[in-house]
């Protein structure tokens, strides 16, 4: 893919609000997935293992992946990993440091957090981060 067929706001321009990708679209229907997804809202660093999320909602893993599929079109894992991309990315909006950024989203370490910027941004965290703080800057 060229660069030139990929545009992607890092910060959306005009002081607009950033939006978290655990409240894009519509809420689950099925209230078993409401509360998952408040559950890992709350707290990205949590053990959201598909076995834990399924035991705490009294369902089975396979029921909970069908449900995930079904109503959003994921997995499980996948959405923990959005919501915890979500997370971090708000931290280093705010000026964290790539390694707590890391352990309070739940990451687990900074190379997790590197490869799940590059993956869904391009670009690693430390350099996401430079060019939100300079547009910061230069806009505030």
């Amino acid at each position: 893919m060229s660069r030139a067929a990929l545009v992607v706001f890092l910060q959306r321009p005009g002081g607009q609000s950033q939006f978290s990708p655990s409240l894009r679209g519509p809420r689950p229907r099925t209230p078993l997935l409401r509360a998952v997804f408040d559950e890992v809202a709350a707290d990205p660093a949590g053990d959201h293992s598909v076995g834990r999320l399924a035991a705490r909602a009294n369902v089975s893993p396979r029921h909970l992946s069908r449900l995930f599929k079904e109503e959003l079109g994921m997995t499980p894992a996948k959405y923990v990993e959005a919501v915890r991309f979500d997370a971090a990315k708000s931290m280093l909006d705010a000026g964290h440091s790539v390694t707590h950024a890391a352990e309070r989203a739940g990451f687990g370490s900074s190379e997790s957090l590197r490869r799940a910027f590059v993956q869904h941004l391009g670009i690693p965290p430390r350099s996401y981060q430079q060019r939100f703080l300079s547009t910061g800057r230069a806009s505030g």
